[in-house]
Parts: C-alpha cells; structure tokens; sequence
C-alpha cells in the first residue's frame, strides 16, 4: 500500500450459506453429517424439512468484487438501499467475519462502532462500565484514566456516572456509551448509524467530535449512514452500494443524486408496492390491511407540474371491514428525510379489494426529487396512531424547477404542514 492509504479491497467477495447451516451442538452436527454420508434420513431435520432441502445448496452473495482505496484523515459515507452489503462491508474491515474471495488489507488500529452500548452491563456504574466498554474496544486502562474527564463531560452524566446504568434513562444510556466510542484511541474508526442517538443538540455535539475526529486528529472515518444531511456535513467522500457492488465513489454530491437517482429506477407512475418492506407492520399474516398499489396522477415520467392538485390513487386489500380509517401521506426529500405530511378525512374500509384518490396541496414543496409513504391508520380520541400499514417510498416523483429558480429547502422533520388531503374518488368512502 502507498503510505498514506490505511485500508485497501480488492474484489472483495462474501458470501452467505441460505438455511440451516449447523444444529446448535456437536452432537447433533455429527448425526447429521452421518445420516448425509450413509443416505439416511436426518433426525435432526424439523417440519421445515423440505424448505431446507430445496435451499442449502444456495448462497446470497452479499458483496460482490469490491475495491476500494482509503486514505489517512478521510471521512468516507457509505449509503445504499438495505440489503446494499453495507454493513457487511464492515464487518469484514473490523474482521468480525472473514471474505470469501478477494482480500483486505490496512494499516493501524481499527476501532468498530457497528451498536453503541455493547457490552454494558446494567448492574455496574457508568464509571465502571467506561472502563469496561473501553476495554472490549481496545483501550487500555491508562488510555481510559486519561480520557476519563472528557467522556464524562461529553456525556453529560455529571453526578450520576457513579450511579448503576440500570438507573438511566435510555437518552443518558445511549449518551454514555457514544462518549465512550468517541474517545476511542484508533487509526480507522468504523461507524454505522451511530450518530443519531439522543437529543438534537447532544447529535450536533456527536457529529462535531466525529468531525474533529477526522480533521484535527487525521483519523480515518468509515461511516454508513440512511441519513443524507449527515453524510452531506460530516463526509469529504462518498460509496454507493448496490447489490453488493460499488456504482459511485467520489463526491458526496454527486453520490447522493446517483443513490437518489437509481432508487427511482423501476419506478412509474403506477407502482406495485404488495412486496415493498414495511417499518411497522413487517408481518403481512398480521395485517388487517395491507397495501397492494400506487399510482401517480401527475405527468409523464413522474413529472409534477401542478402542485396544488396533486393526484395520488392508493389501493389496498383488507380481512375484514374496518370503520373510521385515514390516510396519511408523507413526502420525503432527496435526503430521505420527511419534510411534509397530509391526513384524509376518515375512510369506510371494506373486506377485500379497495381503492381511494387523493388530491395533496404541495405548494409548500420546491423543485427536486420526493419519495411517498402511505399509511393506513387508526387514530383514537388520545391521538393516538396505531398503523394498520405503512409502505416507504411507494413513488418517486420530480418537481420541476419554477421560472424565478429560488430554492426552498428544509431538512427539519414535520417543517411543512400541508392542507388536508382532498378525496375524490374511489369506491371506499364514508
């Protein structure tokens, strides 16, 4: 390696066994292996036999011939859709797993901040715990004696660090254990969307430290992130990842509109949304509702020009009827932040197929690049949201630039409230 690079891949590969891989004890390992060698039936198969039969020959490759080249004081973002192999991409640095193919290779210490708080342990104090967590991390006692002060001051514990953390709050938990990961004594740092943990101010502190981290200290910062305005403040360099592959790495910029932009590939403007993951309703046994489709009522290739009378058409499927539903629809920006949101009036659903149009007031929106959640909800007299389903990014649409070319962005989540949305047609209404 030249002498300012500190991490080197080349066509780096991992791959990941489908199924059931052992069976938790020796024993029952070595049964299986003999009933495979004698072509006898395996006693330690469950009634998921034939699942496990058709797929343990087959593998997921999760990273697929990645290079890449880091060098000394650079604070690299990696981003991607879930699934990327960013995570992954981690976890072979820090040497957690080992590649399958390609090879790996860097200079100095590496530190992994893949979950803060690992390895507290609840029933000793937050003094005690800094010195054990910092070992787990690699410190040793006098590098933790010497740091001491400035994580308890960074962590703003104050009188309470010689207090059990059992007794914390899960901001004060959260707060402690960054402290601890951002006092790390190492060459390359390892990051995954650690940064946003407790209030606003204690995340702008955390991104300041990361960021002298990176610049004062010449430190290398690897840091995978969902959150754009993050990666657009504390990166000087950007990854994209997409099936295990790298398709950009250069200028965050550039890096984000590339993510943005091949996010809204595959997309029209009717979409199938029935297999998209959901945040809050994974389980689609469990959904009383679920949604089935999308549509666009705007322009060609997903172009809004009328702002004020924008059309969406939602269908859904349900178990059973349901009285009192609304819908909600959140729009996030290029940053997949959400900048604005809009309820209907309560809906009739009924069991089966069901479809609603909507018409959104987006004035408030400028040009650039939005995605779409839906949400079916119910709401109770305390307010209260309990989701029958919600699908992120069930569209992507464009607002064209206007004539005076003036930009108004906002990356506070909830900054726009838009008018309620107006129904106007569907077959499901009160």
């Amino acid at each position: 390696m030249e002498k300012d690079v500190v991490l080197e891949t080349k066509d780096l590969v991992k791959e990941y066994r489908i199924g059931q891989i052992n069976t938790g004890t020796l024993r029952g390992d070595l049964q299986s292996f003999f009933a495979r060698v004698l072509k006898k039936d395996d006693p330690n198969i469950n009634l998921l036999s034939d699942q496990y039969y058709n797929i343990s020959n087959k593998t997921h490759r999760a990273l697929d011939g990645v290079s890449i080249t880091v060098r000394r004081g650079e604070a690299v973002g990696l981003i991607g859709a879930n699934g990327a192999g960013k995570s992954t991409l981690l976890k072979l640095i820090s040497r957690i797993t080992l590649p399958t193919a390609g090879s790996l290779s860097y200079r100095g210490k590496v530190a992994s901040l893949l979950e803060v708080g690992t390895g507290f342990n609840g029933e000793l104090t937050g003094r005690e715990n800094i010195y054990m967590n910092g070992a787990i991390l690699g410190m040793s006692k006098a590098q933790i004696e010497e740091r001491m002060e400035q994580i308890i001051a960074f962590s703003e514990i104050g009188e309470y660090i010689d207090t059990p953390v059992k007794r914390y709050s899960s901001g004060m938990f959260v707060k402690l254990a960054f402290a601890v990961a951002a006092h790390l004594d190492a060459d390359i740092l390892l990051m995954d969307e650690i940064l946003a943990v407790g209030d606003v101010n204690f995340q702008d502190k955390s991104l300041k430290r990361m960021e002298e981290v990176a610049t004062e200290e010449q430190k290398t910062v690897i840091y995978v992130s969902h959150n754009m305005t993050t990666i657009r403040r504390f990166c000087t360099r950007c990854i994209v990842l997409e099936e295990g592959k790298v398709v950009f790495d250069g200028d965050v910029e550039e890096a984000i509109e590339v993510y943005t932009q091949r996010k809204k590939l595959g997309f029209t403007n009717e979409n199938d949304v029935s297999a998209l993951p959901r945040r809050y309703c994974p389980n689609a046994l469990m959904r009383k509702v679920s949604f089935t489709a999308c549509k666009l009522l705007c322009g060609e290739d997903c172009l809004v020009k009328e702002k004020e009378n924008f059309g969406l058409e939602f269908h859904f499927t349900a178990k059973e009827a349901i009285s009192g539903a609304k819908l909600k629809v959140t729009f996030c920006d290029a940053t997949e932040q959400p900048v604005a949101s809009a309820v209907s009036e309560a809906i009739e659903i009924h069991e089966g197929e069901n479809s609603v149009q909507v018409v959104a007031n987006i004035s408030a929106l400028q040009q650039g690049s939005y995605s779409i959640t839906g949400s079916l909800m119910q709401v109770s007299s305390f307010d209260i949201f309990s989701y029958y389903d919600n699908v992120e990014q069930m569209g992507f649409f464009d607002i064209e630039p206007e004539q005076s070319g003036l930009l108004w962005a906002t990356r506070i989540w909830g900054k726009s409230k838009l008018p309620p949305l107006r129904i106007v047609g569907g077959d499901q209404l009160e």
